[in-house]
This record gives C-alpha cells, structure tokens and sequence, in this order.
C-alpha cells in the first residue's frame, strides 16, 4: 500500500553530477564522523565521533581500540552509519553540506601483514596524530562498506546515493564527477 498522498512530489531530488561533486568532496575530505551503531548491551542506537579517511577503495576507514563500545558493538552488530560534513561557522548549520553513509562495518586484522601496513602507511599519511597509538595491538582498522547514502545539499537539496553513486566520486572512477 502507497502511503504517498496523490499530487505529491518527492523532496528527493535525482542524483545529478553537482550531487556527486558534493558528495565527492565531503568524502575526500572528511577526517571525522560521527558513528552511528547499535549498542551490544542494550540493543540501543548510540553514536560516537571517530577519525576517518577515505580509502583506495571508496570505502571510509577508521582505526579503532579493542577497549571501545563501538568496536565490541560493530562486531557484534556491523550495521552502522557515518554522518560526514562539519558547519563551517558561517551561517545556519542545517543548510551546509552533509552526507549520511549507510554502512556495514568490517574488520581488518594483522593477520594480512601488507594490507594492514599499506593501510596503517596511508591512515598516518591522512592523519598524522595517528601515529601515537597505530602500534597499539589493541587497535585495528574497520572499512565501512556504504549500501546507500542520503546527501543533504543544503535547504531543498536532498539526494539518495547508491553504493555506485559513491564509488564513482573515486578520482580514478569512469564518469568521475
């Protein structure tokens, strides 16, 4: 059953190359997030900021701690969300540029020796404060895997991204925006 009342247009816009470009640059240029997961204890959502880059791949990465909430959550429950774009100060917050990440989370381990040290090479590479606790055997790394992301533009600028869409903001990707 549509639940949709007739006559009404979708606030949801088609996904257009000055989309991609914003979503483009919010990925690439995005150092942290807030993480969005469900709590393993309790079975309620709750959210936390972590330092992230965009890997080769497309997919965000973070470097996580054994010892945090999130990272017992996420392997426990590995649906997730990222929320990328911070208000620049400069006017009303709510009409600047954000993307939500629909995601599943993965873990890469120190068992797959080059992967993990090409990884750590380009994490400390795009975050350098990372270099204090990369060492730590308590931390690895988690790639969020995007299904689908929701791109909010500004006001009346409202997208939804595939996984496909994303991946073709990759610099290298054919029809790069």
């Amino acid at each position: 059953m549509n639940d949709t009342p007739p006559n009404t247009i979708s606030p949801i816009r088609p996904t257009d190359d000055d989309a991609l470009g914003t979503a483009k640059e919010l990925l690439g240029t995005a150092r942290t997030a807030s993480l969005a997961f469900i709590e393993s204890d309790t079975g309620r959502p709750s959210l936390s900021r972590i330092a992230v880059m965009r890997a080769a791949s497309g997919d965000m990465v973070s470097m996580v701690s054994e010892l945090s909430a999130h990272t017992r959550s996420l392997q426990t429950n590995p649906a997730s969300a990222l929320l990328l774009g911070e208000p620049s100060g400069k006017g009303d917050p709510l009409n600047q540029p954000r993307l939500t990440l629909h995601c599943d989370a993965e873990f890469l381990t120190r068992d797959t020796p080059d992967e993990f040290a090409a990884l750590q090479a380009d994490y400390i590479s795009a975050l350098p404060k990372a270099k204090l606790y990369a060492g730590f055997l308590d931390f690895r790394f988690v790639v969020f895997k995007a299904q689908s992301a929701s791109l909010n533009g500004g006001f009346g600028k409202a997208y939804e991204l595939s996984r496909e869409d994303i991946l073709s903001t990759l610099p290298n990707a054919p029809n790069a925006p």
